[in-house]
């Protein structure tokens, strides 16, 4: 690629990165973002809010900077119910990829 040529991103930075498990962090990465959210919309301090989602507060801010390992998408879930929102899982209908994909919508 020159300079003057254009790259059409994937939309994930994990997938561009290498990683195997691109899906997968994309979606924790979007889970805590969505923490995050939550959190800034509510006040809530870290202290506050691991308290409420019954983690110790230096892991919500490993997984706060990106550090998701040691955390399942599950009990990522978990923490945004226990902050108070509702959680609607969706499967939609055949893809007509080869593959279907997992897209997280968020609304705070």
């Amino acid at each position: 690629m020159n300079d003057n040529e254009i790259e059409v991103s994937s939309g994930n930075v994990y997938e561009y990165l290498g990683m195997g498990n691109a899906a997968e962090m994309l979606v924790k990465a979007q889970f805590a973002s969505t923490i995050q959210d939550i959190m800034d919309s509510r006040g809530l301090t870290q202290i506050q809010a691991a308290e409420m989602m019954g983690l110790p507060q230096p892991k919500l801010s490993r997984l706060l900077n990106g550090h998701f390992r040691g955390i399942s998408e599950f009990k990522m879930l978990d923490c945004i119910a226990r902050l108070g929102r509702d959680i609607h899982i969706t499967i939609g209908p055949e893809s007509s990829m080869p593959c279907g994909r997992i897209e997280v919508l968020h609304a705070v």
